[in-house]
């Protein structure tokens, strides 16, 4: 566990990354603006030719987000257009996203308070992951991604809370089954914000089930029917008074999601890769989409699931930061949405799972490829070029197929990989028991089920 010291520099540096990241989203805002608070002048072209689009500065307008309109109330889908303070994303990033408006006149104003408000989650996830990993929290606090998507979206809430989860898991006191409750709570806040954390309920009752690490707390399957009912309870409380305020308003953030298809703007593999199987039949391709997508997720799922229960088999703990992370890496690969910014969604993963220095560097290589490349892409689009041809397209292809590769093989090479996460404890108790012991020689395998070598090794945690 990191000294408070080496936190204060990793919050610091994390700051100052932040830092860049707004100013990299800023280019794109004024330096004047028209009479409904847009930048001007060339607003549109800016996006693209300086590859500072963001999806905060550009939802200014569209979404009564300028009108200051609480959201989800009075809204709802007409013509499968968002109107009335409707929002696509769910209900407590609909309140952030208002708030981030309060006392905005001009997309630059909204940027700027989104930011401010936005920068707390950066900032706390950079603590919690340098208390879970120490010095590997780097990854999140200086990473690439972070300069890219930090406000290009408003995705740091939720990763917070999905780290928060795992924090209270490995950091807190008390009993496992304690412990993993406010887990899976903060998960069912995850799902109130981005939906994503909603994923690793699942493994997390897996986890309790098996009795926590070595097994050591016993099978507790009451325990993981707790994880799960906390989880879906918070996610249920959280939606309740705004499908009571505004039924429709409510409704049209899952409706707009489930009627979005793998277009050019998804940066999916199924736009890439499986539109040209269906030669220009557009409504075959999005029905196949629309069903194989999600079936192949929960099937990688499942299979995630079943590939860590095998690893608990053989080595008496489940394998909860690994099968969270192959799942996650599973819905970014199989999903018909794979925007850029849910590189944020993974990047701490790769600090609470040890995975090849290699893997990660390939992947950041692939997502800075896509990352600057779409929107070069789109401007390229814009002024009469085809899908195809072009640098800008050749980036975004090298980013798309890169990034799909990468996901498939980490998806393996987490299932296989130790977790970051836990160690310190884990490593004190080791090194309690190998002093006690007084025959070095009779010290059993890792994942012995011996009730002597579970008490000793309770004692040393």
């Amino acid at each position: 566990m990191m000294h408070r010291a080496g936190l204060a520099v990793l919050v610091l540096l994390c700051g100052v990354t932040l830092a860049l990241g707004f100013a990299n989203k800023n280019r794109c805002t004024g330096p004047e603006f028209d009479e409904s608070g847009r930048s001007t002048p060339n607003y549109a072209e800016r996006n693209y030719v300086d590859a500072c689009y963001s999806d905060i500065q550009f939802l200014w307008l569209g979404r009564d987000i300028d009108r200051h309109t609480f959201p989800y109330v009075h809204g709802g889908m007409e013509d499968g257009h968002l109107v009335g303070g409707a929002l696509e994303y769910p209900v407590l990033t609909g309140v952030l996203i208002w708030a981030g408006a309060l006392g905005a006149d001009t997309d630059a104003g909204f940027l700027l308070g989104s930011a401010l408000l936005l920068a707390p989650f950066g900032l706390l996830t950079a603590w919690l992951l340098g208390r879970l990993a120490g010095w590997r929290a780097l990854l999140w606090a200086i990473g690439p991604p972070l300069v890219l998507y930090a406000f290009h979206n408003w995705d740091l809430p939720v990763v917070a809370c999905a780290v928060a989860g795992f924090a209270v898991l490995y950091l807190g006191r008390g009993p496992l089954r304690s412990r993993a409750r406010w887990a899976a709570l903060l998960f069912g806040l995850g799902f109130a914000l981005k939906v994503y954390p909603a994923m690793f309920v699942l493994p997390l009752a897996l986890y309790v089930l098996t009795g926590g690490p070595r097994g050591e707390h016993g099978r507790d399957p009451r325990g993981a029917l707790q994880v799960v009912g906390v989880a879906a309870g918070t996610a249920v409380a959280v939606n309740v008074p705004f499908a009571l305020a505004g039924f429709e308003g409510w409704l049209a953030s899952f409706r707009f999601q489930a009627q979005r298809e793998a277009d050019a703007t998804t940066n999916s593999i199924w736009y890439w890769g499986v539109r040209p199987l269906f030669e220009g039949d557009d409504e075959a391709y999005h029905a196949f989409v629309g069903v194989a997508s999600p079936l192949l997720v929960l099937l990688a799922f499942a299979v995630a699931c079943w590939l860590g229960w095998r690893r608990y088999l053989t080595e008496g703990s489940y394998p909860l930061p690994q099968v969270a992370t192959a799942m996650l890496c599973a819905f970014l690969l199989l999903h018909k949405v794979h925007s850029p910014q849910y590189a944020l969604w993974l990047l701490p993963m790769f600090v609470l799972v040890r995975l090849r220095w290699g893997w990660i560097l390939a992947y950041l290589v692939a997502d800075v490829a896509i990352g600057i490349g779409i929107f070069r892409w789109y401007g390229a689009l814009g002024d009469g070029g085809t899908i195809y041809n072009g640098f800008a397209a050749q980036a975004v292809m090298i980013g798309v197929w890169g990034r799909a590769a990468l996901l498939a093989g980490l998806f393996v090479a987490a299932l296989s990989a130790e977790p970051a996460v836990g160690q310190a404890r884990a490593g004190a108790g080791r090194r309690r028991t190998t002093t006690v012991s007084a025959a070095p020689d009779r010290t059993p395998p890792a994942g012995s089920s011996s009730p002597a070598i579970r008490t000793r090794s309770v004692e040393g945690r």
